[in-house]
């Protein structure tokens, strides 16, 4: 008997039923998304400039996105890494392909916050030193390892004791590295602390301090990658060498992948049972990246970032933090009441952890007269 999925939604009642009450929601019920914009059950529009969390860079539901992991579903949905896979190895070459030069091998699994996991465990296997060094205003995920280098006390009191010794240093100061230091984590820009934005001399100088101790550079691109700033990575943008780069949000178009590349020295060492995941890398998943990697190169899309900033400095006259499509806007007060109003207005922004800051992490093929109907809306605020 054939079924729909409208007849399997049926009419589920509220989510605070069944799921577990973690998560403080939005007053939206979206069932709909296209391109830029999204849809509620009302029949209500919303142009996205918040991207689900900056996870929908080539927009919601792209036809090309869609039109290639349902041909992949009709063929196989999932395998293990048990076996060997085509859509695996392609998927594999096209993010190596796009990654910084020096990083020749890849780890998928199924979040950031794995991502950095297997970075970090990398990172202490390889070097045999225990200590990790992270930043004061760090996100890197809520699992037990990704949380030890979370500097969020509000995120780490929740597991706490936290695993693995790390020490929290402020954002843009070099520190002094010992013998003790495996690796030191960072994000680029510290997207949930109010888009803090590192500079060039500041990453250069970790990189020169790793060197100079034998630690490794973990950059935390689970935000910044993808074109996502103007640049393939974070780590091409500011012209840094990392020996291990992690991500996801916009790696696959919507679909949970985490991306840990690795240098080839540490690659080399790496031998069978090291690292496993059951879920990362299957076919279904594989086809969803090489789908994304298509759309960014087909719609040059990170060039597109270059301009989408350029637009979003132009309309906003007060300071804007970020680069590309990941961007802070900067008020004199706190922003959760204009981030309501725009709501109502037809606008999805985000605030931040900097009540002062609102992000946009839109799609990177948002129109450009969002941006200026954004900034016709912000300026008819009260």
């Amino acid at each position: 008997m054939s079924v729909t999925l409208d007849e399997l939604v049926g009419e589920p009642g509220s989510e605070a039923d069944w799921q577990l009450a973690t998560y403080d929601k939005l007053p939206l019920h979206v069932v709909k998304g296209e391109g830029s914009r999204v849809q509620t059950a009302d029949g209500r529009w919303y142009w996205d400039f918040y991207g689900g969390h900056a996870v929908a860079l080539i927009g919601h539901s792209h036809p090309t996105w869609r039109r290639i992991v349902a041909e992949q579903a009709e063929r196989l949905v999932f395998y293990s890494n048990v076996v060997h896979c085509p859509i695996r190895t392609a998927a594999c070459r096209a993010l190596v392909e796009f990654a910084p030069e020096n990083l020749s091998r890849v780890f998928l699994s199924n979040s950031g916050a794995e991502a950095n996991e297997t970075a970090l465990k990398l990172a202490r296997h390889h070097t045999g030193r225990t200590e990790v060094v992270a930043f004061e205003g760090s996100f890197h995920g809520r699992t037990l390892g990704a949380l030890a280098v979370t500097h969020s006390e509000k995120y780490r009191r929740y597991a706490l004791p936290e695993y693995g010794h790390t020490r929290f240093v402020p954002f843009g100061e070099v520190p002094r590295l010992d013998e003790r230091v495996a690796a030191v984590i960072l994000e680029p820009i510290q997207s949930l602390a109010g888009m803090r934005t590192a500079t060039r001399e500041f990453l250069h100088g970790l990189r020169a301090e790793c060197d100079r101790s034998g630690a490794l550079l973990i950059l935390d691109e689970v935000q910044t990658a993808w074109g996502r700033l103007g640049a393939n990575f974070a780590a091409d943008f500011y012209d840094v060498r990392a020996d291990l780069v992690t991500s996801a949000k916009s790696a696959a178009g919507g679909f949970p992948v985490g991306v840990t590349l690795v240098a080839d020295a540490i690659a080399r060492a790496v031998k069978a049972g090291d690292q496993g995941t059951t879920f990362g890398a299957g076919p279904l998943a594989c086809a969803a990246l090489l789908a994304t990697q298509h759309v960014i190169a087909s719609e040059g899309l990170v060039a597109r970032a270059r301009e989408l900033e350029t637009r979003v400095r132009a309309a906003f006259p007060g300071e804007v933090r970020g680069h590309g499509g990941l961007l802070g806007l900067v008020f004199p007060d706190a922003v959760k009441p204009r981030v309501a109003a725009l709501r109502e207005l037809g606008f999805i922004v985000g605030g931040s952890d900097v009540p002062t800051v609102m992000r946009l992490m839109p799609p990177l093929n948002l129109p450009f007269e969002a941006i200026d109907a954004l900034a016709s809306a912000i300026r008819s605020l009260p």
